[in-house]
Order: C-alpha cells, then structure tokens, then sequence
C-alpha cells in the first residue's frame, strides 16, 4: 500500500535529468534549510542570570547576522501567525456562538498594547526556559506575532463570511467535507486579500523590531537590560550612541531586507493569488514573477506535491466521519435556544469572575481615581486616531485602486509600497523630535504624523487587495458601457472595495492605537518629548516597570476600541456582508 503511494513520484523521475532550474532551486532550498538551523541553534545557548545576553556592536561586519537574525524571527512570528489566522478565523466564521465572543476579543487582542504583551511574555518564557537565551527569543517572537496576526485575522475571518452563496451550494453538491471544503474553497477564495495583509502584517513587525528586540526585565523590581542579536537592537543601540551613520546604515539594511523579501516571497505569492481571483473572464496583464517562473519550470516543487498527496488524502478520510460542509438550512428553535442560554450563561460568568480578579488587583496597587485621568487621556489619542483615518483614506484609497486594477503599475509599485509600509517608521522619531524641536511643532501635533507613518499603510494595502480582486468582467462592463469617472467609482469600484476597505480602517484603527504608544513619546539621545495622550502614559508606566498602571491603561485602551467597533466598524462589515458582496 504505502509503495503504491508513491509509484507516481517513481514514474515522474524516471527517465527525468535534473535542469540547471533544479539545481538552482534545490541550492536555494539547501541554503534556506541551512541557514536557519546555523541561526536556530544560536537561539539556544545558555543564559547567566542577571547578565545581558550580548553586547550590540556597532560595527559594520556584525550587520548581516543581526539582519539574519531578525529575519529569521519576523518569519517564524509570521508563519504562527498564518497557523491562528486559519484556525481562530475559520471558527470565528462558522461556529454562529463562537462568533459572538471570538470577534470582540479579536477586537480586544488587536487594540491591547505590545509593550501589554511584552512583560505578560517575558515573565512567561524566561520562567519556562530558565537561564536559556531561548525564553527572550520565544518571547520577541511572541510580540512580533502579536503585531502580525490580528489583521490577517480579520481579513481571512472577513472573506469568509462575505463569500458568494453560489459557492456555498457547489460546495454542498460535491458534498465536501469540512477539511475539503476548508482548503479546496475557503483558503482559495481569501488567498489574495491573505497574502497581501501577509505583506502589511511584515511591515507591523518590522515598525516593533526595536521594543521585541531591545527589553528590559524586571527582577525583584530592579530592571535588567537586555538586548538580543538583530538589526532592532542594532537600532535602539544607534539612537542611544546618538551615531546618524549608523541609523543611516540601519536604514540602508531594512531597504535591502524588504525589497529581498518581497522579490524572493512575496511578489511570487501575489502572481501565485491571481489564479485564485473570481471571474469568468480572464485579465490579458496578470502579476508576473522571475522567482514564480522558476519554481514552476523545476520539477522539484510537483515531486514535493506528489508525496504529500498521500497525507492528504489520509486527512480526507479521517476528517470525513467529522461530517460534510452542509451547515444546516434550518434549525431546531428550543433546541438552539436552549444551547444559547447554557452557552451565554458560562461566558457570562466567565466574564464576571475575569472582571472581579482584574477590578480586586487594579485597585489593590492602584486605585479606581486613576481612571478619570487615563479617560481623558484617551480622549486625546482617539482624536489623533480619527483626523489620522479620515487623513489616510483621501490619500491612500485613490492610490491603491489605482495600484490594484493595474497589475503593471502593481509590478513597479508594490516594492515601494512594501518599502514604505515595511520600513520602521521608528528610525525616522529621532530626526522628527529634532525637527519638531527646532521647528517649535508640539507633539500633541507631530504625533498624528508618527502614526500616521505607522498605521495608514493598513488602508492602502487592503484596498489594493480589493482593487485587485473585482473581477475582469466589471472592469470590462465600465468599459463597454462608457461609464463616466464619477459613475465608476460610484457604482462599481467603491461598493467593490467597500469589504476590504472596513478591513483595512478597522485594522489601521488598532493600529494607531498600538503605534500612540512609540509616537507620543520620542527622543533622540538626550532629548525627549512627551504628547498628552494615552500612549505616552502607557510608554511611561512600561519604562518604568510599574506593572499595574500598564494594565490599567490596556484596559482603557481595549475598551474604547472595542466600544468603537461595536457601534461604527461592526455596522459597516454588515452593510458590507449584505450589500457589497462580489
């Protein structure tokens, strides 16, 4: 049986001579796997307690192994984040009381602070990997994915739900099941809003390199700082020597890391995508890629397939007994009401016994008077939040449809994009303090500029995924029927983007708030500015250590995304599920 499995790889090698494609293919692969297990062990050496893991050096020649380090990270948060994307998305999607409670704590996850997230998992994976480099970096993965995953999220969770119903019934007629259903129409159908929020989801992780990189750990109240091999602490250790060439040098290695990642990654998964796109009319100018081309003239990627052919089907068989994708048209109305009752009645309780533990420890260490103050400080960064989204859509939203509906200019247009949304905004804080300093600008104005650096890239790079998936047959329509401008974006382009747009703003929301925490603060060697706000209260508390103000601000922060979104980007994501649907 197993030998059957694997007659059809047998028949494709025989008679078959490795091409110079092959062979460069298979050195790429070979080098990839070797270089990760030369970084792979690095990241495990031990650790004395109380002493830094490494000394940054400044020096040019330690430039690429900070670089393959920090790459080696952003990669390994990302593809955890691809993993919780499928899984939390798909069942926020098709589990109707799941919904209910996985969707507001996406919006709570997205909305809650990396520097939150950064003691919580610091003081998690050190105590699991005791004097182990390994517990920093499990840690800095851990924050790097928690500045990727919730707009992937969100985009997945979103092309779910708004999916054709035509779909539905063919899936329903071939009588797929679950597994089938998932990988076969599911993933398909969101693949090219995926791989583009994939891209945006690198840029969020490159813009908080420098605070996964560069920590502080607080041990009996006394802060430890530690600094783990990567160009973020090659970063945060320029900024503090007050060196312009080495920022400069910083800068020049994140250009060549982004526009090798997108050559190498990312634009063959966009001209991969395309083939995904629904339409019934195929475009004469689709995404092309040297690196695409390659892989499909080397026979090393259809042998790959070909053995794993076996495990799928195996996972086909299994899976099935768990039933078919035939989600029931109608219902039994006690008994889904009753399961409603038990279901809200545990999260009800849940809910409460979190609210006591959280409210008994928030005025234990610091006291219910502190939260008149850190609402106004709110107030203040939800201002920034909103001239910023309102700013970010007149600019970014003509520009990506732009990029999107043509896949020449996507060619020319996307490394910049990716450079731009990729490069760490962070680097250019330094230069913006001087400048508003000399300039006699407040941070309470220069950091809606700050965010607006680290968050608009949301908006545009979701409307261009949108752009480019409205099917040929509409481009061809406005055409044929001599639509005017005004009629086009009217009746065809904004309803089609309008989906993908809601994904972007609530996304770019989350994001402004997280990118308050490094923009209401900024300094450069010995100079400081503070903006009034509640990032900057944030910033302060986590500097300092105190770990209940930290909390307490989270709190405030969660709950006014949160309440936003229940009232404003929810309402638009229904009006998009029901009205703007492709």
């Amino acid at each position: 049986m197993a030998l059957r499995q694997f007659l059809p790889v047998r028949e494709a090698l025989r008679g078959r001579r490795l091409s110079w494609v092959d062979l460069v293919v298979g050195a790429g692969i070979i080098a990839t796997l070797y270089g990760v297990v030369r970084l792979g062990r690095s990241m495990t050496v031990n650790l004395t307690a109380g002493h830094a893991v490494t000394h940054i050096s400044t020096s040019l020649a330690d430039v690429p192994y900070y670089a393959a380090r920090s790459l080696l990270r952003m990669f390994l948060a990302l593809a955890l984040s691809l993993i919780f994307t499928l899984v939390y998305g798909t069942a926020a999607a098709r589990l109707r009381r799941a919904e209910k409670i996985l969707v507001p704590i996406l919006d709570i996850l997205q909305s809650i602070p990396i520097l939150v997230f950064l003691p919580i998992a610091l003081t998690f994976f050190i105590k699991l990997f005791p004097n182990n480099v390994l517990g920093l970096e499990l840690a800095s993965i851990f924050v790097i994915f928690t500045s990727q995953a919730w707009n992937m999220t969100f985009s997945f969770y979103h092309s779910l739900i708004a999916q054709p119903a035509e779909l539905d019934e063919a899936a329903r007629m071939y009588r797929l099941t679950k597994w089938q259903r998932f990988w076969k129409l599911d993933v398909p159908s969101s693949m090219i809003g995926l791989v583009w929020n994939m891209m945006m989801s690198m840029g969020g992780g490159w813009f908080f390199l420098t605070a996964s990189e560069a920590v502080t750990v607080f041990v009996k109240g006394k802060g430890i700082s530690e600094s783990l091999p990567g160009i973020g602490s090659y970063m945060a250790a320029a900024v503090q020597k007050g060196s312009y060439g080495d920022v400069a040098i910083a800068i020049v290695v994140m250009i060549v890391l982004v526009v090798g990642t997108n050559f190498l990654v990312f634009r063959p998964l966009v001209a991969w995508a395309d083939k995904f796109r629904l339409e019934t009319s195929e475009s004469g100018d689709k995404p092309k890629s040297v690196i695409l081309n390659l892989l499909r003239r080397s026979s090393i990627p259809k042998l790959l397939g070909r053995a794993t052919r076996p495990i799928g089907r195996l996972l086909d068989r299994v899976t099935r007994p768990f039933g078919l994708a035939e989600y029931p048209l109608r219902a039994n109305v006690r008994k889904r009401q009753l399961g409603d009752v038990i279901f809200y009645t545990l999260i009800a309780g849940l809910s409460a016994v979190i609210a006591v533990v959280g409210l008994f420890y928030i005025n234990k260490h610091l006291g219910f008077g502190r939260f008149p103050s850190l609402i106004a400080f709110a107030f203040a960064t939800f201002g920034r939040v909103v001239v910023l989204l309102v700013a970010s859509t007149l600019i970014w939203v003509p520009i990506g449809v732009k990029i999107g509906m043509s896949p020449r200019l996507s060619r020319y247009a996307q490394p910049v994009v990716q450079v731009l949304a990729s490069f760490p905004a962070i680097l250019l804080f330094p230069f913006a303090t001087l400048l508003f300093i000399n300039a006699h600008i407040p941070l309470d104005v220069g950091a809606i500029l700050l965010m607006m650096l680290g968050a608009q890239w949301y908006i545009l790079f979701n409307v261009i995924a949108g752009a480019s998936s409205i099917p040929n047959d509409l481009r061809e329509m406005m055409v044929s029927m001599r639509l005017t401008r005004q009629q086009r974006w009217r009746q065809v382009i904004l309803p089609a983007i309008f989906p993908a747009y809601v994904t972007g703003g609530i996304t770019a929301a989350g994001g402004a708030w997280n990118a308050s925490i490094v923009a209401e603060l900024v300094s450069w060697h010995d100079r400081t500015l503070h903006a009034y706000g509640l990032g900057n209260y944030i910033a302060v508390a986590s500097d300092q250590g105190r770990f209940a103000e930290l909390i307490a601000g989270g709190v405030v922060m969660s709950a006014f995304v949160v309440i936003v979104n229940r009232l404003f980007w929810r309402r638009l994501y229904r009006m998009a599920e029901r009205r703007f649907t492709l």
